[in-house]
């Protein structure tokens, strides 16, 4: 949807072409101006489009380019609950949500929006920070669209934890609202204090936890105890093994084993082509640093669930004996919102993810780059692991996903405003529950849209049309 007389003044403006520069009211006047053309409330529900595609041919067609051996590991991870599901069937809801009304304003999208792709890491200042944490599927499109998929997650969630319906709807409006206020506030703050602000992972495990002394202390010792998993050294005892003068990396099939040459040509130079080609995508003062480390090994590593089949590896560096570094480098493929939201600007999907994420989080990995491979894919790189901490939902009440669910929202609504008019989306918004309510029944009747297309993933794996592989429980 266009808003051409809304662009136009804001495009104006930027070039300082002599038209006045307009006031945050303004800009919240003419939002609220946008609920004309496309009404609050015509953004609840949900009804299946009676063209809709097949969800089970939707995943089939996003295994194309993925490792065929590693695909039931994919479906097997899927096929655990409706919650995992979703997780790995951004494709669909993304055809989906195409199909629902939007306010016509853009912002720089993750895509992927569900609960668990929120969680902490540490900035290169070393502070822990939390923030959206996965943008394989960053792009810029409807700002509703992260939103809706959030709010999604929390009922599916609350699903999964056996919550009752009520429940579930309490934690997903309690989440929408979030976003809205913490829009609001967005919309009256300086450009630079936006880009500034950052959500202290302290602060979340304070709100988590509450008054409940006893989880303020399991919280503490959870984000020491990743601290100490990060650790470098600690990184390199658990997946480097010593073979003769150099470490390599230790094989663990089928979740992590050494690939052919056939699935990585550019073995046969040691990766000399990409890592020069990732090299130059970094800023200069961290080339310095990395030109001090020599690659030793590479790996394929499975992780995650909608990443699954694609080719994720960690590649072992090293500048002295006792120096090493772990760099992660996933295959960046299309976005699942491209086809709905139009192409990237970038010819290198690596380069889009890594353009999408400094644009979304307030503080990125120092090591953040792109590369083509000798193969033609495209790759992104940043550290294996970095004082990463993910929710752990299980035996949550309504209370904490609910809490949980708004610091997602704020942190949304805070990567929304880096490339977004705050003040835009805000006077859409409102400041009542106007919003929060269709919203929240979207969220409602999406659930039950993923309970059926599971179920029908679920028929498909027992009939043998899909091949799921189930692991083995840690």
């Amino acid at each position: 949807m266009s808003n051409s007389k809304f662009d136009d003044k804001q495009e104006g403006a930027a070039e300082g072409n002599g038209k006045a520069v307009l006031s945050p009211q303004e800009r919240r006047a003419q939002g609220s101006a946008l609920r004309e053309t496309v009404s609050r409330e015509a953004q609840g529900g949900w009804k299946a489009p009676r063209k809709r595609r097949d969800p089970i041919e939707v995943l089939v067609a996003s295994n194309e380019g993925r490792m065929p051996e590693l695909v039931p590991i994919r479906f097997g991870r899927m096929l655990q609950s409706p919650f995992t599901f979703y997780r790995g069937s951004a494709a669909i809801m993304a055809a989906d949500l195409a199909s629902t009304p939007n306010s016509g304003l853009r912002v720089q999208a993750c895509g992927d929006a569900h609960l668990l792709n929120f969680g902490g890491f540490a900035t290169p200042e070393r502070q822990v920070v939390f923030d959206v944490n996965d943008l394989d599927e960053t792009l810029p499109a409807p700002w509703e669209w992260d939103l809706k998929r959030l709010a999604a997650s929390v009922v599916i969630a609350a699903q999964y934890l056996h919550l009752h319906e009520s429940e579930a709807a309490r934690a997903a409006t309690a989440t929408v609202r979030a976003y809205r206020e913490r829009m609001a506030d967005y919309s009256s703050m300086r450009a630079l204090d936006v880009w500034y602000d950052k959500i202290p992972l302290a602060r979340v495990m304070a709100e988590m936890s509450g008054s409940d002394a006893k989880l303020r202390k399991l919280a503490a010792r959870r984000v020491a105890k990743a601290r100490q998993q990060s650790a470098v050294e600690n990184v390199f005892l658990k997946l480097a093994e010593h073979h003769g003068a150099l470490p390599k990396i230790r094989d663990n099939p089928p979740l992590i084993f050494h690939p052919s040459e056939e699935l990585a040509p550019g073995m046969r130079t040691q990766y000399r082509e990409g890592l020069a080609r990732y090299r130059e995508s970094l800023p200069e003062h961290v080339r310095v640093l990395f030109d001090r480390f020599h690659l030793c090994d590479l790996a394929i590593k499975v992780v995650g669930v909608g990443s699954v089949g694609t080719q994720c590896l960690v590649a072992l560096f090293m500048a002295a004996d006792n120096d090493p570094l772990f760099l992660q480098i996933k295959e960046a493929r299309t976005s699942v919102l491209e086809p709905y939201a139009g192409a990237s600007l970038h010819a290198n999907h690596g380069q889009r993810v890594v353009a999408g994420q400094r644009l979304m989080q307030g503080a990125s990995d120092m090591f953040l780059g792109w590369a083509t491979g000798e193969n033609g894919r495209h790759y992104y790189f940043r550290q294996l692991r970095d004082v990463k901490i993910s929710a752990v939902i299980e035996g949550w009440d309504v209370d904490r996903l609910a809490t949980y669910g708004r610091l997602c929202a704020r942190a949304l609504a805070r990567a929304h405003a880096r490339s977004g008019d705050a003040a835009l989306i805000a006077g859409y918004m409102g400041s009542s529950s106007v919003f929060d309510d269709p919203i929240c029944e979207f969220a409602v009747e999406y659930s039950d849209q993923n309970q059926r297309d599971y179920r029908s993933f679920v028929k498909a794996v027992r009939e043998g049309r899909l091949e799921a592989q189930v692991e083995d429980s840690p």
